[in-house]
């Protein structure tokens, strides 16, 4: 596993966590807005991977 990989997903489990934290103390709302962010690095992940290598 590279090292960019790794940062993508330590990256996603982060935002998860802050958004469960989140979601828990009552900022529901942000927690939500939080929550939207893994799906989306886990996507920039993939799209940075299948870029052509120079």
């Amino acid at each position: 596993m590279r090292k960019r990989d790794l940062i993508i997903i330590i990256s996603a489990f982060l935002s998860f966590i802050l958004s469960v934290y989140l979601w828990f103390s009552g900022e529901k709302e942000m927690g939500q807005y939080v929550s939207i962010w893994v799906p989306t690095i886990i996507v920039y992940g993939i799209f940075v991977n299948t870029l052509p290598k120079r």
